[in-house]
């Protein structure tokens, strides 16, 4: 598998098991997600600084501009209710209804940006790992990997 520049492959074996861990907990929030339109169900798992791990999902609405992804769940949950804690790490997994094997993933515009916000305001980068086919895992090791031009001045 050709990886993008600035990011890393891993295969599963690979993998410490707390990452491990956070991955599994993503792949576990996919298969709650609500996704009755595309059926493609995504799971997002965060690592706060005080160890906590949250999770989300993808949310689907009839009206579709409405859906939010499970990153922008995950990240909003906690900084509703932990504003404080700096988010570390977040795991994405998702997969398709039809399908039992992980389906390609990556954090859309939108999620991206939201992860910059975060990790200006926390003033350091928040690791991004998506599980992609193969038992492999991509590691950003922040946003800039992934989105090299954005938004700074809010």
């Amino acid at each position: 598998m050709s990886t993008p520049s600035g990011l890393r492959s891993f295969s599963w074996d690979e993998l410490p098991d707390e990452l491990l861990s956070l991955i599994n907990r993503a792949k576990d929030a996919a298969e709650k997600a609500h996704a009755p339109y595309s059926n493609f169900m995504v799971g997002a798992a965060l690592l706060l600084d005080d160890g906590r791990v949250l999770t989300g999902n993808n949310q689907e609405n009839a009206v579709f501009p409405a859906g939010i992804c499970a990153e922008r769940v995950v990240l909003a949950y906690a900084h509703a209710n932990w504003p404080e804690r700096k988010p570390l790490r977040i795991a994405v997994a998702a997969r398709r209804r039809d399908n039992s094997d992980h389906a390609f993933v990556s954090p859309c515009g939108i999620c991206r940006q939201t992860l910059a916000e975060y990790e200006q305001k926390f003033g350091s980068a928040i690791e991004i790992y998506m599980v992609v086919p193969e038992r492999r895992v991509l590691k950003a090791s922040g946003v800039d990997d992934l989105l090299p031009v954005k938004f700074a001045d809010f």
